[in-house]
């Protein structure tokens, strides 16, 4: 039984707002609009360009038009290879694309990250190497190390994920199990004149050892940390894996490097800047924007019920306010549903706000898609108002049930408030919006 869609008129203008606020949200991050300011002016040698991530695509895009287009470089001046979730991909004469596996990695992306490893290591003393990075870049670029296998290195990444592990301990495994992770895409582009990344931000406080695993640029953890993560999260290795976390020799390189001496590295967008956009739309449909923090991390309902008091209490004092967050939530998964970190707040969400009238939210990932089984089509997250637990009741559901199986994605594709954007091309993490009066 699907639940009929809200009928009273406050309600649909209110969700149709919030639905105009994500988009402008994700417009302000997107690369048309942040990268061709950054892009270096053409030079006499070879440039490389390499992207990943689920912006590779549509970076690549703004890169090759920027430099076949408007500036003429030759196609025997630049060559590259672009990397993005199956669904990312978009033209870029010259440099080539490829779609693989997000979040848990595939065979296309191996094959991908051989040919970029290889594009980088041709690099000369007169070619440049331009690195456009965004989230979803480490789990594209896969280059297992040593004896470790695709389908280990698969899943390790689907138990670090189920663990409830934020990104930083995600990447800080991975990046010791890589060939290509930690700085080591740097070295090996060490013979080039320069390396410059380019990176859209989709972690909390913008580290650049975390985002996308940090390729080219010094790695602030160890093996011991990653050795802990695992111990720490319940995560059982295979030998290969094992051998790779015990080997001094697989340490990844470190600050001071001679590779990182010609590499500059800029975060051209990040998830404030999608924020402030939510901030501006809210404001101007007479809401006063209140942010909550572009960095916030910890268990999605935990999360959802803080922030539900916050709303109610808002409520109480007669204010008409737009609570905004970001940063990445974490589901630790123990039922057999399906869901993402923002369906799954906003179905706590919902039930911690128990129907109060005038209070309604949205909670998406940027990027298009918020958990899910990899395909283009996953839904990004979950729209709430007043009449949610009511049409969800109306329909047989019931919403704390749903909500202890982990089956967010079911609650709302019942009642019709999936956010399914599609794939958007960029990532700056999650936006919630929350509009109180």
């Amino acid at each position: 039984m699907t639940a009929p869609a809200p009928t009273d008129p406050a309600i649909r203008e209110r969700r149709a707002l919030l639905s105009a606020i994500l988009d402008e949200a994700i417009a302000a991050a997107h690369p048309r609009k942040c990268l061709v300011g950054h892009l270096p002016a053409p030079t006499p040698g070879r440039l490389i360009i390499l992207g990943a991530g689920k912006a590779g695509g549509s970076m690549a895009a703004v890169a090759s038009a920027f430099y076949r287009q408007e500036h003429g470089v030759p196609e025997d001046r630049i060559v590259g290879l672009a990397v993005a979730r199956h669904g990312y991909g978009e033209d870029a004469p010259g440099i080539r694309m490829v779609e693989a596996g997000h979040p848990v990695p595939d065979a296309a992306g191996i094959e991908a990250t051989k040919e970029a490893l290889a594009l980088a290591s041709s690099a000369g003393p007169d070619d440049e190497v331009l690195v456009l990075l965004s989230g979803g870049g480490s789990a594209n670029w896969i280059a297992p190390a040593g004896d470790l296998t695709l389908a280990e290195k698969q899943a390790i990444t689907k138990a670090l994920l189920r663990s409830g592990a934020p990104i930083n301990e995600i990447n800080a495994v991975r990046k010791h199990l890589s060939r290509i992770k930690g700085g080591r895409l740097a070295v090996a582009a060490k013979n080039a004149k320069k390396i410059l990344t380019l990176a859209i931000s989709d972690v909390p406080h913008d580290d650049p050892s975390v985002i996308a695993s940090g390729p080219t640029v010094p790695d602030p953890s160890t093996l011991a940390d990653a050795r802990a993560i695992c111990e720490r999260r319940g995560i059982t290795l295979p030998d290969s894996a094992v051998a790779l976390l015990n080997d001094p020799a697989n340490e990844t390189p470190k600050a001071g490097d001679p590779a990182f001496a010609r590499a500059e590295y800029r975060i051209i967008a990040r998830p404030i800047d999608a924020l402030e956009a939510a901030a501006s739309a809210a404001e101007r449909a007479g809401y006063e924007p209140v942010m909550l923090g572009s960095d916030l991390e910890g268990e999605a309902r935990e999360v959802a019920a803080e922030h539900a008091r916050l709303a109610l209490d808002a409520k109480a004092e007669g204010r008409r306010v737009a609570l905004i967050s970001g940063g990445e939530l974490t589901v630790t998964i123990r039922g057999e549903g399906d869901g993402g970190p923002n369906q799954e707040y906003a179905l706590a969400l919902a039930i911690a706000l128990d129907g109060a009238e005038g209070i309604a939210g949205i909670a998406a990932d940027t990027d298009g898609t918020d958990g899910g089984r990899g395909a283009a089509t996953d839904p990004a997250g979950g729209l709430v108002d007043p009449s949610t637990l009511e049409r969800a009741r109306a329909a047989g559901l019931d919403p704390q049930a749903m909500l202890t199986d982990n089956d967010s994605t079911r609650f709302f594709a019942t009642i019709g408030d999936l956010v399914q954007p599609g794939p958007t091309r960029t990532n700056v993490n999650d936006c919630r919006v929350i509009l109180v009066g």
